[in-house]
């Protein structure tokens, strides 16, 4: 029999996320838009999003004060940094509705806004406060000539994780202006390794998350089959399946880590093929890495729970089928719930 899922730990311990975290954590005071990102559609997945209720307004007017708006004095400015920040460490006035003046070195991260939105979504927003026009010309800074993203104006770090943010930022505002997609689909193509799976750029080792991050941009751009053959998506199929062990693993010969339930196993699920995988094996070793007390899931059995690992492994459960969780909108990485939302913004801007 089944152990079952500790459902009100793994509430609980979304719950604390959002309210307190350890010390352990503190590095990641600047990415405190995806903590909350991970916590919020946790919840959303165990359909326990009630448990916040009456703090909806209170993080929904914080995240829209993430938010870097064009200069109201010279809207050209700082146009090419706008979207959303992390969090509120810079010193900028808390403001969730106006233009304020430009502070300098202020810029917008993409992963930064990609959480923002999936947040504001998953909390019911409609994005009416969104400045479509700033994040979509904040995004078109970010690309570069190979095709792929930095991460804000001016950084260095420039890979396929940035990619597929840029992504899912399109996706969801419906706008698609921001971006070069044929150099995205270059991009991509040239970052597919000799063994089939994909690295965060060319001549980079194939990974896990890499490979899902280039399968999902795609999807979301809705070109899959006019960028690879069937003969090639059916050796990244290949790829990804062989990265099973009991769970899966991100690269060959390393140990098998509860987040890849969801990098490779959303990536089958996107190539049409997850039924191919051992859901009893994936399931059994993600419940073996559960936290008995704190609820939450940590990368391994012998690994504490932490908020990466405890969302994406739910999303892997979820995946499977589990079925306490609601199903999984794999390419954005949100609740199916959450995307029949989207789509009804999406049809309210064309009435």
């Amino acid at each position: 029999m089944e152990e079952p899922l500790a459902r009100a730990k793994h509430v609980r311990y979304f719950k604390r996320c959002l309210a307190l975290l350890p010390p352990q954590v503190q590095e990641l005071d600047t990415s405190r838009m995806t903590l909350a990102f991970f916590a919020l559609s946790g919840l959303d997945l165990l359909g326990a999003l009630g448990e916040v209720e009456h703090m909806k307004t209170d993080i929904i007017d914080w995240i829209y004060a993430q938010q870097i708006l064009p200069d109201k004095d010279n809207p050209d400015m700082n146009l090419r940094c706008c979207g959303f920040r992390g969090g509120s460490f810079g010193g900028v006035p808390f403001n969730a509705s106006e233009s304020p003046k430009a502070f300098p070195y202020d810029r917008s991260h993409v992963a930064m806004t990609y959480s923002a939105l999936t947040c504001l979504l998953i909390l019911g927003d409609d994005l009416s406060r969104v400045n479509r026009r700033a994040v979509i010309e904040g995004l078109k800074s970010l690309q570069n000539e190979d095709g792929s993203f930095s991460f804000a104006t001016d950084g260095e770090e420039s890979d396929m994780r940035f990619v597929f943010c840029a992504c899912c930022v399109c996706y969801i505002l419906k706008d698609w202006s921001g971006v070069d997609q044929e150099k995205i689909k270059g991009y991509i193509r040239r970052s597919k390794g000799y063994d089939h799976g994909f690295g965060q750029g060319p001549y980079l080792e194939s990974h896990g998350g890499s490979t899902f991050c280039a399968v999902a941009s795609l999807v979301l751009m809705g070109q899959l089959e006019n960028t690879f053959t069937l003969e090639e998506q059916e050796k990244i199929r290949e790829w990804c399946l062989r990265r099973q062990q009991t769970g899966f693993n991100g690269r060959p010969n390393k140990d098998v880590d509860t987040c890849y339930s969801f990098w490779v196993g959303a990536t089958l699920e996107l190539l049409g093929c997850k039924d191919y995988i051992n859901w009893t094996y994936v399931r059994e070793f993600v419940m073996s890495t559960e936290g008995s007390v704190t609820g939450g899931f940590g990368k391994s059995p012998d690994a504490h729970p932490d908020p990466m690992h405890s969302y994406l492994g739910l999303c892997g459960l979820s995946i499977g089928g589990e079925a306490d969780l609601i199903p999984l909108f794999s390419a954005l990485n949100i609740s199916k719930r959450t995307k029949e939302w989207l789509t009804k913004i999406h049809e309210q801007r064309l009435m």
